[in-house]
């Protein structure tokens, strides 16, 4: 997964979904990110959860339950916790 900040993702997701409210992101991320800190697991395969995926659908899942794929590579996660 390639690292980004909350603020850059937030930046790049209004700017790409038109209608959405930064501050909002914003603390979405923050709320997921906090939750991964704290072991956060997947409901679905108890993996630890995507944070941005998590944020962005309000579900705590990992990455390959929220998108269906395995590979992550191209992909973004938060900047802090891509080596947890």
């Amino acid at each position: 997964m390639y690292p980004i900040s909350i603020e850059k993702f937030a930046e790049r997701f209004v700017r790409e979904n038109k209608g959405e409210n930064k501050q909002k992101v914003i603390n979405n991320l923050k709320s997921a990110l906090n939750r991964k800190e704290n072991g956060a697991t997947c409901i679905v395969c108890s993996q630890p959860i995507w944070v941005i995926g998590s944020a962005i659908t309000g579900t705590d899942m990992c990455f390959s339950c929220t998108t269906g794929e395995s590979d992550s590579s191209d992909d973004y996660e938060i900047d802090k916790v891509c080596n947890i």
